[in-house]
């Protein structure tokens, strides 16, 4: 089946794209010598996991279940990191995981001595205290942050009682989001300042450098990132993981949605069968805008002033008189394929008309954005959303009764076949 046949909405994995992507960090790994780990935090389709695990040296995991799917569908290496383990879970995680990563000594003290963490390799995430990025809601070096030990703080712990580093093989360190390696060399920097003499501990075997590498995107300096985990390894005698989620599916990804209606009041916002709060939560909690195939972002249209200078630009901010138009030009499915890096150059120079794309929620701000097409988009058009195969299955919900999107897989010739369709009942085995 065609993606343009399939119904809606929809989440579509393109597999060329997606083992593009494997194919590069394969060989980064190669090449600087560390194993990389799916985060599953970020793109949990499972169908996907023999592809991936024939490029990727294992999973990580963010509790429980995650560890449990890692296990049972990649079978390869199986990492987990939480802020907090529950008492009841945490034989069966360490049964299931070769390394437990702990947040707070208070947790390695509480559970590095049981049994079932004998054969486990344990870690502790640390803290450098670096920001690197703008995004508050993702920075784990945030003022007051949750996540990871201080050095201060660790300082503290072994002058009271060292009897817990002897348990540790490992540190941890996560600060990036969506970042390129000049971000990861700050944090190397501030990391080896503070916590470089407990990196030469002996007893100390791995460095688990996180996630938040865009290892995959075009602009990424993979020679600089191959560097600096060389350098890592020859210098503290470690193996050295990453942890990317967003660069395994990076631009791997469609949300595929019908027009249901139009409202015109001001400006023309069309109503689709996708919303952002259900099925692509990032855009509300980041927030950002996606990437649409065959449109143009707008910068969000905030007032009548906003509204006036882009109709002053010659673009139409209304729908047309559907009686004075051709039939709608809609999106073209064949370019869907290609589209993946989201060059919308080959599409004509003018778009003129603005629609505000929204859904068919009851809540006011279920907005998705702003954007200019070249022709004008009308009930029972379809739109694609690009980069949707990350952070969206693992985050989508039912509010208000909304019906999950199908996931789907295309194939390198284009075809899509069906992986999991939901229904009523799952909306309904949700609730009680």
């Amino acid at each position: 089946m065609k993606i343009s046949d399939i119904s809606t909405p929809a989440y579509v994995v393109d597999e060329k794209k997606l083992e593009e992507n494997l194919r590069i960090l394969k060989e980064v790994g190669e090449q600087a010598g560390c194993k990389i780990l799916l985060a599953q935090k970020a793109f949990s389709m499972f169908a996907e996991y023999p592809l991936i695990g024939r490029y990727l040296d294992g999973a990580t995991a963010s509790g429980l279940f995650e560890a449990r799917l890692g296990a049972e569908k990649m079978r390869k290496e199986n990492h987990v990191f939480s802020p907090a383990y529950k008492e009841e879970e945490m034989d069966e995680i360490a049964s299931v995981c070769d390394h437990v990563i702990f947040n707070s000594v208070s947790q390695v003290r509480k559970y590095a001595g049981r049994p079932s963490c004998a054969e486990t390799s344990l870690g502790l995430r640390v803290n450098p205290e670096c920001s690197t990025q703008e995004h508050g809601i993702y920075d784990p070096c945030a003022s007051f942050s949750r996540l990871g030990v201080t050095v201060e703080k660790l300082e503290k712990e072994l002058a009271e009682d060292d009897g817990f580093w002897s348990k540790i093989s490992g540190l941890h360190c996560h600060t990036l989001c969506e970042q390129n390696s000049d971000a990861l060399e700050v944090t190397v920097e501030a990391l080896e300042e503070k916590f470089g003499k407990y990196l030469q501990s002996p007893q100390i075997r791995w460095l688990n450098l996180g996630g938040g590498h865009h290892i995959t995107r075009a602009d990424y300096d993979r020679e600089r990132l191959i560097r600096i985990v060389r350098r890592l390894r020859e210098t503290y005698q470690v193996e050295v993981y990453l942890e990317p989620g967003e660069a395994i599916a990076l631009n791997a990804g469609y949300l595929v949605t019908e027009v249901l209606d139009e409202v015109d009041n001001g400006l023309t916002t069309l109503l689709l069968d996708a919303s952002a709060a259900c099925h692509m939560p990032d855009v509300l909690e980041m927030p950002y805008q996606p990437p649409l195939q065959g449109a143009e972002q707008v910068p969000r249209i905030e007032n009548l002033a906003d509204l006036r200078a882009l109709e002053k630009r010659g673009m139409k901010t209304v729908a047309p008189d559907r009686e004075q138009e051709d039939a709608s030009c809609g999106m073209n499915p064949s370019r869907v394929a290609d589209s993946a890096s989201g060059d919308n150059s080959n599409l004509g120079e003018e778009k003129a008309y603005v629609y505000r794309l929204s859904s068919c929620t009851c809540l006011a701000g279920d907005v998705i954005g702003d954007y200019c097409f070249d022709h004008p988009v009308r009930p029972g058009d379809r739109l694609y959303f690009e980069d949707m195969a990350i952070y969206s299955m693992v985050k989508n919900n039912t509010f208000n009764g909304m019906a999950l999107p199908s996931i789907w897989r295309m194939k390198p010739d284009g075809e899509c076949v069906l992986v999991k369709k939901f229904g009523y009942e799952d909306f309904k085995g949700r609730l009680s």
